[in-house]
């Protein structure tokens, strides 16, 4: 060993000049390549002399930290310089020494030689993947910092809208209550137009507020005493017209709900229950059914919405609580909100989605498959919890006041 630590130390120069001319044809390089060749090969031989590797790797780490940007291809290039440096060394023994010293050099280098290239491609591979880390990292702030501009650019878009939005609601009021125009049936037509349009442009509005509340999660719940029996009561009465329209019927199977009160946000709940309701609705023909029915589990209530529509495809079944997900060739749909196949924003399900889970529910759905001629229908399953108390504290305080101050009267 001290041997070859010697025979290094009277050959150094001549390796760093032969190793710095097969490395670098670029003059102008060569000065620099001379450094880096000869800090190498001095640790080299300290490594010998020391008979500890931890010189050498050393210089090793600075190769790998010298990298800004390490690929794929970086390892190769550094391995393939460390494998010139070691045929220099070598044709150098082989040249320079009788037979037997040069079978120990050639041994003792080829020891050192290849725990350096293991060390070298460890070093590699965790620097590619420290770099891989910190690029995933800055892609998931910057899809954070767009999803917050989305919705933030939904919500001031949305608030602006309201504005002249009121405005159009406000005159078309004062003309749907004009005697002159109402004496008019043409008129009075193209008034009754304007003002479906005004109001499905408000609901599309809502939605969009809602939307932005739920991703930014401030929507408020006011958490209260509430019957899911009347709230589904209630919600189906909110759909009539549509039903009737469609000649579609649906059946609350009474006897699965619970007769138990839960805490819920009673405006926000029957606002999920009816996006789900509409949504099988819309996919259902004209003429099916919609059967909603419960199944008491422990601490919450799953509320099953079956309908005998075109049902949902596997591979849309988890794309479809997305927003702005709506399915299909948007060419190919009605321009109608509730029609068979109608179009709209994807909104619905997303929204539905939001405020079962910020009830601490949440919803899913399932299908045997998508058939337009079989119908195979869908079902959409939502958890909510049954609670006894309030979820909220202050809220709790509440509503414990108003009861006692009811009492008192």
């Amino acid at each position: 060993m001290m041997a070859f630590a010697h025979w290094l130390d009277q050959n150094l120069d001549t390796l760093i000049d032969n190793a710095t001319v097969r490395l670098s044809q670029d003059e102008a390089l060569r000065s620099e390549v001379s450094e880096a060749v000869g800090a190498f090969y001095e640790a080299f031989w300290q490594s010998i002399r020391q008979n500890n590797i931890v010189v050498l790797n050393t210089i090793l780490i600075d190769w790998v930290e010298s990298r800004s940007a390490p690929t794929d291809d970086t390892s190769t290039e550094l391995i393939s310089v460390l494998m010139t440096l070691k045929q220099v060394m070598w044709e150098h023994i082989k040249a320079s020494n009788n037979p037997f010293d040069a079978v120990e050099f050639l041994l003792t280098s080829e020891q050192l030689f290849s725990e350096a290239v293991v060390y070298l491609s460890r070093l590699e591979s965790e620097n590619i993947l420290v770099n891989i880390r910190t690029q995933l990292q800055k892609a998931q702030l910057r899809i954070e910092q767009l999803d917050k501009s989305k919705s933030n650019f939904i919500a001031v878009a949305a608030h602006e809208l309201r504005t002249p939005l009121t405005l159009v609601e406000g005159y078309i009021g004062m003309l749907s209550g004009n005697a002159i125009i109402r004496a008019n049936q043409d008129t009075t037509i193209l008034v009754e137009g304007v003002e479906g349009g005004t109001k499905r442009l408000r609901e599309i509005i809502s939605d969009l507020i809602d939307v932005s509340l739920l991703d930014l999660g401030i929507m408020e719940l006011y958490f209260q005493p509430i019957w899911l029996r009347q709230t589904l009561g209630t919600m189906v009465r909110n759909v009539e017209k549509t039903l009737a329209q469609r000649k579609l019927e649906i059946a609350i199977e009474e006897a699965t709900i619970p007769l138990q009160p839960t805490y819920a946000d009673q405006d926000r709940l029957m606002q999920a229950l009816q996006k789900v309701v509409m949504n099988a609705i819309k996919y259902t023909p004209d003429g099916g059914i919609i059967i909603i029915r419960g199944r008491e589990l422990h601490g919450f209530v799953d509320l099953s919405v079956a309908d005998n529509g075109i049902g949902i495809a596997p591979d849309n079944l988890s794309r479809i609580f997305d927003t702005f997900s709506a399915l299909g060739d948007v060419a190919l749909h009605s321009s109608g909100k509730t029609k068979f196949k109608g179009g709209g924003p994807g909104l619905g399900l997303p929204i539905a989605k939001g405020i079962i889970e910020a009830h601490g529910g949440t919803i899913w759905a399932e299908s045997p498959g998508y058939d337009e001629e079989r119908c195979p229908g869908s079902t959409f399953h939502i958890m909510i919890p049954m609670r006894e108390a309030p979820p909220d504290d202050k809220m709790a305080t509440v509503i414990k006041s108003e009861i006692i101050a009811e009492d008192e009267i």
